[in-house]
Formats: C-alpha cells, structure tokens, sequence
C-alpha cells in the first residue's frame, strides 16, 4: 500500500508538471489576435461609415464635355434642368433675347450692293393676296438678275406696294414706302441687258425710262407683251408658283397719274406709303420677299 501511495503521489506530480508546460509561460508566447466581431454586429450610422471607401459614383456614358471629377466631390451635385443633354452647360439652356434686327447696311447704301446672284435661284413672295414664287435665270439678263438679287437679300420690297396693275397688261412695283430709302435708289442706275427671253405671260423685267435707267422698278407681264422685246425690256425671270395670286392682284385703280386715276409714281417717290394708304387704300403689297432653297 505504501508503494501504490507513493507511485499516485507520483503520478500526480508528473500531470502537474505536465499541465504547467502544456499552459506556457504568457511572457514567451505570443497571443492569439482577438477575434474580430461580425459586421452584423456593427450599429449602422446615416451616410458613409467612418473609415469605409466612398462606392463611386453611378454616371451616364461619359461625353467629352462631362468631368467625371466632379462627380467624386462631397459636394451635392446640382440637379439637371429639365432637357438638358449629359454634359451640357445648363447655364446655356437659358432663353437670351434677342438682338433687334435693323436693316442693312446696303439698304441705304446702294453701293454696297454688289453681289454676283447664283446661275439660278427662287424668291418667294408674300403678298396680301397671297404668295408667288419667281424663279431668276441670271443667264437671261445677267446686270438684271443681280440687282434683283441684291434687293431681294438687302429686305427691299418689305411693304412695298402693286401700285400699277392694268388687267390684260402688266403689274408693276418697286418703289419703296419709304421716301429717304426710294431717294438712295433712284439714281442708282444699271446698265440694260440684251434681250434674250420675251415678255410673255408670268415673266418679270425691270421698267425702264430710257436706255440706261434700270434702278428698283419691276413688273410681271400678265399676257404675251412680246412687243416690249424690241423696246429693250429684257426678262430676267418667271413666275413659276402663284400666278393667279399675281391676277388677283387689285386692279381698278387702273393707269397712274396723269394718264388714269391710278397713283402718282412722283408723289410715290416723295411721299412713300403714307401717301398710298391715305388715298389707294385697296392696294396690295408685297409683305416680305425672302430666298427659298
């Protein structure tokens, strides 16, 4: 018994030992790292948790005018107006007024209307009876065509009144409502073209006082005045849209002062459409004349 006492007390001894080098001393190991708790264990914040990286900002395809940095800024971002395309400037979607348009330069100043017309073009007049359509061949009368262009681009005819139309013969225009206008233009001469087309029916030429004297009168022949060929009134161009407008144009007024009860084209010339208005108050006139493509 004494023995078997002495080999538990031993035994004993040796767990113990054991045991005690089993635990380490904590000065010589190194500890474990503390385990770390679950994300879900976190209290969640407002916004962005502190220390987190920003996710990036979702963004439409890029346009060469976007800055994606701008995106990446704490800043809120501005809302887009309305219709405004990706990348565009808002700021440009504003309405500006516009200018006010005056009229140009080469209005009062004839001689600053020099430009050559193209081989062929369209001019679209409005008129209170409704609208025509003249299409030039500069090839016909090339010094007419050009004049006719230049007034046509410098806004000649705005308000400018039918103040000749004899039924069966002709309708004639040209001389502007405005007095200090008609007295730029009236001894702005252009030489005559050689005739090459007749004065039929729906064909435009410029009104002559002689040989020399072209300026801003026109007229459109209504039927076959053939016989004005010889008498150097050369054609430039033809109604090709709207020649009953031309027909319905007022007419009873007949052949001007001093041969009918017509207009006067001197009292025209001086005093403009105040004249016109107050005692040929059933005239038409030409609203606008304006380029067509």
């Amino acid at each position: 018994m004494p023995k078997l006492k002495n080999l538990i007390w031993s035994l004993a001894l040796i767990i113990c030992l054991c045991l005690l080098g089993c635990g380490g001393q904590p000065t010589k190991e190194t500890p474990s790292p503390a385990p770390v708790p679950p994300p879900a264990e976190k209290v969640p914040t407002p916004g962005t948790p502190e220390g987190a990286e920003k996710p990036a900002a979702h963004a439409e395809p890029a346009t060469p005018t976007e800055t994606p940095a701008k995106e990446a800024s704490p800043e809120p971002a501005q809302t887009k107006k309305p219709g405004a395309k990706p990348g565009a400037d808002t700021g440009a979607l504003k309405p500006v007024p516009a200018k006010p348009k005056g009229p140009a330069p080469e209005l009062f100043e004839p001689s600053l209307a020099k430009a050559v017309a193209p081989a062929q073009y369209k001019v679209r007049f409005e008129t209170t009876k409704g609208d025509f359509v003249i299409q030039v061949t500069r090839a016909w009368a090339p010094l007419g065509a050009d004049r006719f262009y230049n007034l046509v681009k410098a806004g000649y005819f705005t308000d400018v009144a039918f103040f000749r139309v004899i039924d069966g013969f002709m309708a004639q225009f040209g001389i502007h409502g405005d007095p200090k206008v008609s007295e730029k233009w009236e001894p702005s001469h252009i030489q005559d073209d050689p005739v090459k087309e007749s004065n039929v029916r729906g064909m435009i030429s410029f009104a002559t006082a002689g040989p020399g004297t072209r300026t801003t009168q026109l007229f459109i022949n209504f039927g076959n005045n053939s016989k004005l060929d010889t008498m150097g009134f050369s054609p430039f161009g033809k109604v090709i849209e709207g020649m009953s407008v031309v027909d319905a144009l007022y007419k009873d007024y007949g052949e001007g002062y001093p041969n009918g009860r017509g207009p006067s084209q001197g009292r025209i010339q001086s005093e403009g459409n105040h004249y016109l208005k107050s005692e040929f108050p059933k005239l038409d006139y030409i609203k606008q004349a304006t380029f067509m493509k």
